[in-house]
């Protein structure tokens, strides 16, 4: 596979762990280490940086926010084997949890990110003090959900200009203001050998072969099992979880709070980071105070 640089400006990761199987998980962090961890997962075809408000926003709250590049995506490394199942994503985050010495962390997981962080929690691998679930739950809209992987699949021999890429994405988020500058795209493409622009991610990813229906199933038995505080936040735009199923993942896991964000779509934070964080804080505050 040909080589793809990082383009000047990009953010360099400040942190680095050990993920399953020999991957290389980097990403961010805010707040002081000393601090009740907090671990933020972006979701499919996103960034750690997905959660740079809201995680200057934990920090600032008195917790220490890390948010990871899932493998495959951003700075994390391309696993050999093509491994991107996802219980490669559950095993990536029990390692890095184990790594950095958390005790009972809070996850915060949107869309692939929030289904890692339940089927941890909800299986019994990881003991975590509050779950946070960001437009995503066991029942979820297929529509929507095709809607990702065809963004995610457009252009697989890249894209002739950041122009051209950031057409693609006002295209998928028509509701956002189209960017005048286009130097925030280096944190979402590569510049190939080809002298094309490429996505952050494997592209091998749109290559998975695991069964959706039986990892559906398994977020549904894992949801059954959930003790611990959780919020779930929805983005009132959303196409991916409709209120029915968020609703059904609420009569599901009784103990569970709602936050609907209106203006968001199914990228709640990037949306309305502001609605979004002060939620967050406010739960994380009255159920797990910073230490």
């Amino acid at each position: 596979m040909f080589e793809r640089t990082r383009l000047p400006g990009a953010p360099e990761p400040m942190h680095e762990w050990q993920g399953a199987g020999g991957v290389t998980i980097r990403g961010d962090a805010w707040g002081d280490p000393g601090g009740r961890v907090v671990i933020l997962q972006h979701g499919g075809g996103q960034t750690r940086h997905a959660w740079r408000g809201a995680g200057e926003t934990l920090g600032e709250a008195g917790y220490y926010a890390i948010a990871m590049d899932s493998r495959g995506h951003g700075d994390s490394d391309w696993p050999e084997d093509a491994s991107y199942e996802p219980e490669m994503n559950v095993q990536d985050l029990l390692a890095v949890v184990e790594s950095v010495g958390a005790q009972q962390p809070i996850l915060v997981g949107a869309s692939m990110g929030g289904s890692t962080s339940l089927l941890a929690v909800g299986t019994g691998r990881l003991d975590a003090a509050a779950l946070v679930l960001v437009d995503i739950a066991p029942r979820i809209e297929l529509e929507g959900s095709k809607k990702i992987k065809a963004f995610m699949d457009q252009k697989p021999d890249g894209f002739d200009s950041l122009e051209e890429v950031a057409a693609a994405i006002a295209n998928y988020q028509p509701h956002r203001k189209r960017p005048r500058n286009l130097d925030g795209l280096a944190k979402n493409v590569r510049l190939g050998s080809d002298g094309r622009y490429h996505w952050h991610w494997d592209p091998r990813r749109r290559n998975g072969t695991w069964d959706m229906n039986e990892h559906r199933r398994r977020l549904e038995d894992a949801a059954d099992n959930l003790e611990l505080p959780v919020l779930l936040v929805r983005g009132g735009l959303s196409d991916v979880l409709s209120e029915e199923g968020a609703q059904a993942f609420l009569a599901q896991c009784p103990q569970a709070e709602y936050v609907n964000v209106t203006g968001a779509s199914h990228m709640v934070a990037g949306d309305r980071n502001d609605v979004f964080s002060e939620s967050v804080v406010d739960f994380l505050h009255r159920v797990v105070p910073p230490q």
